[in-house]
């Protein structure tokens, strides 16, 4: 068997220096406080019987057995892309294999050579991939911050006037758990002409009335060009989709090569959405416990006084800085001791210096285990400082 090259070799070893290299491992048993699962939507027998309904009822299965463009586009896909247009009030939705997939697909075939792209500066990793797949040139401003944004739009506006701007962000960002204002985002984008694309990977199921996310929550769907939502967090299945117009619609099923050169989700994939969708629509007692437990764990973050630690939050994401690959996997191996998952983000994932405890919450997590995690937390910082 032929040896890793010797620079892979090394980048390898810098990994494991630093303390910050990557294993696969079984997932613990402890309490859930690391999941994207915020609903508890992937062990829900409801969903799961309601899946296997619509497969009974179209007479479809296992695999998709090719690409849509050949024969992998089976009918579950038309009638599920209407209903998540209709559910996010959106012109029409197409739906790709996952998150990944469709900010590549979208960022590598939308902008086009003589076009700019201006995105947050804390983009998610399959935004910045697509980036750099791209021709157009791509420009990152402050994170969250519009007057560094008006400030590029400004300056780029007479360069860039026969092209087009695209502006990118996200609704709820996956490291840091805040939002932008995405109500005065977008009519800074309307002003100077950009086109606006918001990821709602995080906010899909949790933000807004029936978790539609935030873009339909700010009422500001009309002055967005294209939407990625997520189903592989709150709703608890696979795959993703990306709202815009019919035309961009057609466009990417022409150009997008992450849609066109990979086989089609499974019947069952593609089902489980739809009943996730359903059932997201008609109980509201999962969203209203994970808003609820959502603000637990923001008091009681004051009241073991630790607000000087943590990224301020309203989402279901609540991180917690602590310096140093060292000093945040001791924390979380703490925790575990303690029977709390909380998983340690780690440079170079974050910036060195920003490491943190990522804690996500869930509708499923009660007071008293919220109570408890933070206050073992609390208790950590007090005597360490």
């Amino acid at each position: 068997m032929h040896k890793l090259p010797k620079k892979l070799e090394k980048k390898l070893e810098n990994r494991k220096e630093d303390n910050s290299f990557r294993k696969l491992s079984l997932i613990s048993k402890g309490i859930d406080f690391f999941s994207n699962d915020y609903l508890s939507f992937s062990s829900s027998k409801k969903i799961s019987d309601q899946t296997h309904k619509l497969l009974q009822e179209y007479k479809v299965v296992n695999g998709a057995t090719g690409s849509r463009l050949l024969s992998g586009n089976h009918p579950l896909f038309k009638i599920v892309e209407n209903q998540l247009a209709s559910f996010h009030n959106s012109q029409s939705a197409l739906i790709f294999n996952s998150g990944y997939d469709a900010n590549i697909g979208f960022f590598s075939a939308v902008p086009q050579k003589d076009d700019l792209i201006i995105y947050d500066e804390y983009s998610h990793a399959s935004i910045r991939d697509g980036l750099k797949m791209s021709l157009a040139k791509s420009v990152k401003f402050r994170h969250n911050d519009l007057d560094d944004l008006e400030k590029k739009l400004s300056k780029f506006n007479s360069e860039f006037e026969n092209s087009e701007i695209y502006v990118v962000t996200e609704s709820v960002f996956s490291m840091d758990g805040d939002s932008p204002n995405l109500e005065k985002l977008a009519e800074l984008c309307e002003d100077h002409q950009a086109s606006l694309i918001v990821d709602e990977a995080h906010a899909t199921g949790v933000i807004g009335k029936n978790g539609v996310g935030l873009v339909q929550e700010m009422s500001v769907e009309n002055k967005i060009f294209a939407r990625i939502h997520t189903f592989g967090k709150a709703m608890g299945c696979h795959g993703a989709a990306i709202l815009g117009g019919s035309d961009l619609k057609n466009y990417l099923i022409n150009f997008s090569r992450s849609l066109i050169y990979t086989t089609a989700l499974s019947p069952h994939s593609v089902a489980t959405i739809s009943s996730a969708y359903r059932f997201l629509e008609k109980d509201q007692s999962s969203l209203e416990k994970l808003h609820q437990n959502i603000q637990h764990f923001k008091k009681e973050i004051l009241n073991n006084h630790l607000e000087n630690i943590f990224i301020k939050s309203d989402s279901a994401i609540q991180a917690c800085v602590i310096s140093g690959n060292d000093d945040v996997k001791m924390v979380a191996d703490l925790l575990e001791k303690k029977n709390f998952n909380v998983k340690p983000i780690l440079s170079p994932t974050v910036s060195r210096g920003s490491e943190r405890l990522r804690f996500c919450i869930h509708s499923y997590n009660s007071f008293a285990e919220i109570s408890e995690v933070l206050k073992v937390l609390g208790n950590f910082v007090a005597n360490n400082q």
